[in-house]
């Protein structure tokens, strides 16, 4: 792999162990990336059609995307006629700075002051991670020194209820359940149970489901619009959890979910099992021109600290920096 010029803040720089851990949970994208690129940004290679086509290829393989790859490719093409460069080392910072900018637009801290409580409703289809990821969360705002409560709005399985309740004791965390009742009675109790207890943040779980499964589709929008009834404004934000090993699929997802509950955010899952980190790129560049959805965390592993708010230069540099 090679160096693509770190271009950071120091007051901005991550802790060395984050950045660390990133690079490590970007494994498997970031070694499919570096080789490719290694390669093609070799000295003495020179910037022809050949070039452009392997670039398409290796990040097309890391499933940047079509339209994100156009988007990329033309940037970088457009680099090269306006510095009349004639070889490709001459676009390695390009490549580094466009495909910063790109995410830069997603890239948007989760701001959780505007209310008390702030209600996070998540989402997303089965298995991508949202139970585990609320458990994370939690953990993340503790450290913040916000208060918490989890509801456990996932009513159609017995195993998330337990689960949720795990990661409660292990945060040492209240959390809402019924052993019956709909998804909507649960979270309804539980903001009611934190606007009485001054909790600061909500987390509330709902159940696994495809975009294709109509009834469950209705049935989250009637939880979104039972929390308004519960606190008008609220869902604050309403996550939706992504697992990375979807690839562009995800586009998919989030366009069915945003038209069900409207998503304002983003949580994307177990970057460390895959080698397709690079639909971030193809999500950033999805509503290019319109309002992107921001990218809130990302998910490098198992650990209660692998969930992190989403910054965009550490994610680069993780990804094409030695």
């Amino acid at each position: 792999m090679f160096g693509f010029g770190k271009k950071k803040d120091p007051e901005e720089a991550p802790a060395a162990g984050w950045l660390a851990r990133l690079q490590q949970g970007l494994g498997k994208t970031r070694a499919q990336l570096g080789a490719s690129l290694g390669s093609l940004f070799g000295a003495g290679r020179k910037l022809d059609e050949a070039f452009y086509e392997e670039l398409e290829t290796v990040l097309l393989t890391a499933d940047v995307g079509v339209a994100a790859t156009i988007h990329l490719l033309d940037a970088l093409r457009a680099r090269a006629r306006r510095g009349r460069y004639s070889e490709a080392a001459q676009l390695r910072d390009g490549l580094r700075e466009e495909l910063c900018a790109m995410l830069e637009v997603i890239a948007r801290p989760l701001e959780t002051g505007s209310a008390k409580p702030f209600v996070i409703m998540l989402a997303g289809v089965n298995g991508a991670g949202k139970t585990t990821s609320i458990g994370k969360l939690a953990h993340y705002f503790q450290a913040q020194g916000k208060s918490v409560l989890l509801a456990a709005g996932d009513t159609f399985r017995a195993a998330a209820r337990e689960q949720l309740a795990a990661w409660g004791e292990r945060n040492n965390v209240t959390v809402i359940s019924q052993v019956s009742g709909d998804a909507a009675a649960v979270i309804f109790d539980a903001i009611n149970a934190a606007r009485a207890r001054g909790i600061d943040i909500v987390l509330a779980d709902t159940a696994g489901r495809l975009p294709t499964q109509l009834n469950l589709m209705e049935e989250i929008r009637k939880v979104k619009r039972v929390i308004d009834k519960a606190m008008p404004g609220a869902p604050h934000e309403v996550l939706l959890v992504l697992d990375a090993n979807t690839g562009q699929n995800a586009l998919a997802q989030l366009a069915a979910f945003d038209a069900a509950v409207g998503v304002t955010g983003l949580v994307l899952t177990k970057l460390d099992g895959t080698a397709k980190g690079g639909v971030i790129a193809g999500i950033a560049h999805s509503r290019a021109g319109g309002k992107p959805v921001p990218v809130r965390f990302i998910g490098i592993g198992e650990g209660m600290d692998d969930l992190r708010p989403f910054v965009a230069d550490d994610f680069v540099a993780a990804l094409l920096d030695t």
